[in-house]
């Protein structure tokens, strides 16, 4: 097996991590390798988040194999840059299947998710959720080989709906991605905020790839009365809004992020950020033991914490282990029966995947970008219990 020198090269269409660790005394050399499809962006709009998912599969693989692999098995890793499109998604996941890495993982946008998800059982894989948030991964587009260890849209609204409670603010701008998981999420925001008798006079949806922010933000700074800005944009566009948000004085009124304050965003932007409150999908300072052993495994080798999306991408592909060692095998339909309505521990505690959607059940967590040891990152705050979990909506048959 290859072994990498450039994960992330922006030249890079699909190569092997495998092997990165020599294989622990106990290892069975006679099973079959649990070979995983790491299906990411590194290159396009979400290339900074595919990174860090990338990063975090890489290092589950790695402490994997050091320990003797999962269930006696090696663990192989193969990347397939998704160049942040959905065709381009489904292309490079169908040849990772069809060449064995048929364990996927790994997309950013809830478009490739749902792009990959439609054809797992004909190409004999399962695909794990670690970033995608949209509805309708665990609704009415659900596969039963599609499983989501991220929280969802429904869930990060639960949250800021019971946390809003207390938020002053009354009337609202939008500034959402124009794609599916920006449309879902402006219109979970509105009905959520008139339920709580708050108002969203203006909501935009600027087309991904766009630069230049000005436009909005002077519709958003003309608008009487807004005194709070929801933003749900990604990638690159999220860091440009930040920074011209700060230079155009937006950041006097209180923004909230949805999937917003994530590390690589605040370390792109400043000072900019400080202060912002959104949902935090995964933080270092989640107190479990799991992840406590995470973070110093972690920060031994890169001498920091991990962020969202690396913690977020390294539940995802524990998720995966957990369901080959209760399968007892690398099948696609067996690992995925397997984690159906499993309970397991986790760097978040002990989780459940559900059994009706092939959702994880998993606390919630919002925060804010705070100075830590001479540096903003965000930071949790509040965790919300499983109970505040949505249940399903009805809309997922998986049989």
């Amino acid at each position: 097996m290859k072994k990498s020198t450039n994960l992330f090269g922006k030249t890079c269409i699909a190569l092997a991590i495998g092997a990165l660790a020599p294989l622990g005394a106990h290892a069975a050399v006679d099973k079959e390798p649990l070979r995983i499809g790491a299906v990411s962006s590194v290159s396009g709009v979400f290339a900074q988040q595919g990174e860090e998912v990338l990063r975090g599969i890489q290092f589950a693989a790695e402490e994997a194999n050091r320990k003797g692999g999962v269930d006696g098995r090696q663990v192989a890793v193969q990347v397939a840059d998704d160049e942040s499109t959905p065709e381009a998604g489904r292309r490079v996941a169908e040849k990772l299947a069809r060449d064995g890495n048929n364990l996927l993982i790994g997309a950013i946008p809830t478009s490739i998710s749902q792009a990959i998800s439609q054809n797992l059982e004909r190409w004999n894989a399962l695909y794990v959720v670690v970033a995608s948030k949209g509805d309708r991964l665990t609704g009415e587009a659900c596969k039963p080989r599609m499983f989501r260890t991220n929280h969802s849209d429904a869930m990060d609204m639960a949250m800021f709906t019971e946390w809003m409670k207390g938020v002053k603010e009354k009337n609202f701008a939008v500034i959402a991605a124009d794609y599916a998981w920006g449309r879902d999420s402006a219109e979970f925001f509105a009905k959520q905020a008139k339920s709580l008798g708050k108002s969203v006079p203006v909501s935009l949806f600027p087309p991904l790839g766009t630069k230049d922010f000005a436009p909005y933000i002077a519709q958003i700074k003309d608008a009487p009365n807004v005194d709070g800005i929801w933003v749900a944009l990604a990638g690159r566009d999220l860091i440009a809004f930040t920074k011209q948000a700060k230079e155009f004085g937006l950041t006097s009124k209180h923004i909230i992020g949805h999937a917003a304050i994530m590390d690589f965003v605040v370390k792109a932007t400043g000072d900019a950020t400080k202060g912002v409150w959104g949902n935090i999908g995964y933080g270092a300072e989640i107190d479990t033991p799991a992840n406590q052993a995470f973070v110093a495994a972690w920060k031994a080798k890169y001498k920091r914490v991990p962020t969202e999306n690396e913690g977020q991408a390294y539940n995802g592909a524990q998720a995966i282990f957990e369901g080959v060692r209760k399968a007892g095998s690398v099948k696609p339909a067996e690992v995925a029966a397997a984690l159906r309505g499993l309970s397991y521990d986790s760097v978040y505690g002990k989780v459940s995947m559900r059994a009706e959607d092939n959702q994880l059940v998993l606390p919630s967590y919002i925060g804010q970008v705070k100075v830590v040891d001479g540096q903003p990152r965000p930071v949790i705050e509040k965790r919300y219990d499983v109970a505040l979990v949505p249940a399903p909506n009805g809309s997922c048959k998986l049989k």
